[in-house]
């Protein structure tokens, strides 16, 4: 028998919350293959928002474990990221490439339609904004549409815009300036969002080290950028002489061996969910290296598709983007006030706002 309570309430990252998620709603349509799962972990701040990740779980289990924590991540990355937004997240079991359909996303449409607009839905691993378009044709409560249906496209824009703004915060909190050419950074993962972080990359001037399981999206960074350096795997990459480690592909990338081999003194990544167990931002800290926190500076595809909910404009979402490198030092700088690692600092201020802000919203309005 899966415990949902007993899994909502284990510790998990972010690190140390205790509190139960709100709802888990378990989604079934035989006929179309639909077998999905939306968690809710709180609406403090607001409604829910987090993507839809359409991926082969080898068990059931394991797609709840992974929605449970990536929705608690959401409700952290929603209030860091200054939205007016609760955590969300939802998970369909399968293969994207094989059993993805049009029936079953409409399907799933229906059931995130009959939240009533607790939750609201985006794009994530294996899904896209064309997904999301048929959705759409089944709920209001969709985000991350295709520019052509008056969505803001994809997020993996402003995701990988954030990183590097947060890369540059850690750059000049380690070395005194953000500027990150001649910097050496390693990429592990170049498809949706690890791709264009090289491309800012490259830009700035820095010197490129990739990996990836996928020799296509590796044969496409080096079509655009010849220069690009490629080592075999996770393992070389971390072993490299880097400066930077930007973990962009599934979570957990950061467990003992790695933080044990990892040459970089700087962290910072787009993957969700990168410590692979709670204790690894002390080893990281008690190796002097610094940890951006995940989910703070992964924050700009959520900014992108919140601002859609009111009408999508590219340059105020960018604009709201751009301020995850003042968040990113303010992490830093609390971190080392208080003697803690910023993955325990970014946590405390989440977590404050969730209950200052969330109080407040309990002052009732007559309505």
């Amino acid at each position: 028998m899966t415990d949902v309570f007993g899994l909502s309430h284990k510790d998990s990252s972010p690190a140390n919350s205790q509190a139960r998620h709100e709802q888990v709603v378990f989604c079934s349509d035989e006929r179309s293959g639909l077998y999905a799962i939306i968690a809710i972990y709180n609406t403090a701040l607001g409604p829910a928002l987090g993507g839809t990740r359409f991926y082969p779980y080898e068990s059931e289990q394991a797609a709840l474990t992974d929605v449970l924590n990536l929705s608690r991540a959401m409700a952290y990355k929603n209030a860091l990221a200054g939205l007016d937004l609760g955590g969300g997240k939802a998970v369909i079991i399968g293969d994207p490439a094989t059993d993805k359909n049009e029936a079953m996303l409409r399907a799933y449409g229906r059931f995130v339609q009959s939240l009533g607009g607790r939750y609201f839905t985006a794009c994530d691993v294996g899904t896209y904004s064309e997904d999301m378009d048929l959705v759409a044709r089944e709920s209001s409560y969709v985000t991350g549409r295709t520019q052509a249906n008056g969505g803001a496209g994809d997020s993996s824009i402003l995701t990988a815009f954030g990183v590097f703004q947060g890369m540059r915060a850690a750059v000049e909190h380690t070395h005194g300036t953000p500027e990150l050419r001649g910097r050496r950074v390693g990429v592990e993962g170049v498809g949706k969002v690890g791709h264009r972080l090289v491309d800012h990359l490259v830009e700035a001037g820095a010197e490129v080290v990739v990996c990836d399981v996928s020799e296509r999206a590796v044969e496409r960074v080096r079509a655009r950028h010849p220069q690009v350096e490629v080592v075999a795997d996770q393992v070389a990459l971390t072993g490299a002489d880097i400066d930077v480690y930007a973990p962009c592909a599934l979570g957990g990338a950061l467990d003992d061996a790695t933080v044990a081999r990892l040459r970089a003194r700087i962290v910072c990544g787009g993957a969700n969910n990168q410590l692979a167990h709670p204790g690894v931002e002390k080893e990281l800290a008690d190796r002097g290296i610094l940890y951006a926190p995940d989910y703070v500076v992964n924050s700009g595809g959520v900014i992108q598709v919140a601002d859609e909910i009111h009408g999508f404009d590219m340059g105020r979402a960018k604009a709201k983007a751009t301020q995850i490198y003042d968040t990113t030092l303010k992490i830093f700088a609390t971190a080392a006030e208080d003697g803690v690692p910023p993955a325990v600092a970014a946590d405390r201020l989440a977590e404050r706002r969730m209950s200052e802000v969330g109080r407040i919203r309990g002052i009732w309005l007559g309505r």
